[in-house]
Order: C-alpha cells, then structure tokens, then sequence
C-alpha cells in the first residue's frame, strides 16, 4: 500500500435514525500528511506552514494531549502501549488549521508495519465541542478485511453529541487512502442495545498536494473550518427542536486512549 501526503476532497454525511430522522451533508477538503514529511512539506509549500501561521497550517498542539508533543512520538507511544510495532509511516487524515483555525471531529492516522506491506492499526481521534478529546487505537485484523476495506469496532467511550448516550458501540469501515486508488471512504455507524442511531461516512478523492490544489481547496470551501463548527451548532438546534434527548457532557474518560482487545474496549 503507498500512501504519501496528499490532499483529499469530498464530502461528510450524518444521518440520524431514531428516535427523530435527521440528515445532513457538506463538502469538505483533508490534508493525509506523511508525520515525517511535515518539516519538508512546510518548506516545499508555500501556502501551508508547520507549527506556525499561514493560510494553511498543522500544529502538534492540535492533537493528541494538547501539549505539542512530537505526532510520531505521541502516536508511538499508544502502539507501544498496545504491544503493537514502532517505526512504520504514519499518516495522518486531518483538516488543517484555516488561518489559524481548526476543529476536527475526527482526525484519523493511519499506522504501518515497520517492515512495510500494509497497515497494522488505526488510530482515531475524535474532538467534541466542549473542549475535549479522546482516540481509539485498533489493530487491523487481517481476517477482517474485505479487500480494501478494514473493518473495526470498539466500544463508545466518549461523549460527543449530547443526543447520544454514551453505552452505544462504533462500527467503523474503511477504505485507506492509497496513492494507486483515488478513493478513499470512512464509515462509522453508532449502535445501542437496539440497532444503529447513527450513521456518517466521508467519501473523498485524492488530489496532488501543492500550492495551486490548496489555493483551489481555498476558494471553493472558503473557510471551511468556521464552517464545520457553525454547522455542529446549527444541526444540534434543528435537533433539539424535532425533539432530540439533551446528555449533558460527562468528565472526559480518565484514559485519554481506548485500545481495542482490552477489558474496556
């Protein structure tokens, strides 16, 4: 599998089942950066910036614990943790920051063998609008795959909507980005003791990453940022008014990590 940095176009869906149908649907732009080839990346670009300002930029204190700790560094700490291999690429699907803005509901890495051939986990990270964040690292079962979609699941741990509960699980589907394959496809879909709630996918197509595909990326989703976090507020309203149960937002749980296999997961 060859990954590379790259910029991905397309679009995000939700769509809510019960108790009240709800659906919504935006198009939106991902950057999948190779973690070792930020330095260069911010150097080669000229719209596009590492740890400082520019129309486009990623920060480390973006992700993980917050504390700017180095993405290689903190990603490998949790595979260790799993009793999983370091030293494979990592790349990471993530928004950038929009003049120095961002917020992503889910950032997603995605962590290969050492030896190469292959991915070995994933790591998802999900932000919620309070403030917090919390991930799910999950070993990629080879006997789960389905050609080029994986197939995973875990247990839901952090709260995110506040008109879901929190004893659902995640099943996740998803075809990795691949420099041979212009697509790439994640799906999740939340279930309680009765069946899928919820469900959301982001279809996308590569793209070259360079200065003009950014500059495109640009004006043809202006701000997209602000956008996604005005369109978590607006589509919460329009819940709440067909009736939605508001959770209010429960401490962040005490391991900032999920790892699939374990007792919790």
């Amino acid at each position: 599998m060859k990954q590379g940095s790259a910029l991905y176009l397309g679009r995000v869906t939700h769509q809510r089942l019960r108790p009240a149908r709800h659906r919504l649907g935006y198009r939106v732009f991902s950057l999948l950066v190779d973690v070792d080839e930020l330095p260069a990346l911010s150097r080669r670009l000229r719209l596009f910036s590492f740890n400082r300002f520019n129309l486009f930029s990623l920060h480390e204190s973006d992700y993980g614990a917050g504390d700017g700790m180095a993405l290689r560094g903190y990603v490998e700490r949790q595979l260790d943790a799993a009793g999983l291999r370091t030293g494979g690429a990592i790349h990471l699907l993530s928004m950038p920051r929009i003049l120095g803005y961002a917020f992503n509901p889910l950032s997603v890495y995605f962590c290969g063998h050492p030896e190469g051939g292959g991915l070995q986990a994933v790591l998802y990270e999900v932000s919620n609008t309070f403030g917090q964040r919390h991930s799910y690292l999950i070993p990629v079962d080879e006997a789960e795959r389905h050609g080029e979609r994986i197939a995973q699941q875990c247990a839901k741990h952090f709260h995110v909507s506040p008109f879901l509960d929190i004893d659902m699980r995640y099943d996740f589907r998803v075809e990795p980005p691949d420099a041979e394959r212009k697509g790439l496809r994640i799906g999740i879909t939340a279930r309680d003791a009765e069946g899928a709630v919820l469900t959301a996918s982001l279809d996308a197509q590569r793209r070259p990453l360079g200065d003009a595909a950014l500059a495109l990326a640009f004006f043809s989703h202006p701000l997209l940022t602000f956008k996604v976090i005005a369109a978590i507020h607006w589509e919460a309203l329009r819940l709440w008014v067909k009736g939605a149960r508001f959770r209010s937002c429960p401490p962040a749980p005490a391991k900032p990590v999920t790892i699939a296999g374990t007792k919790d997961s």
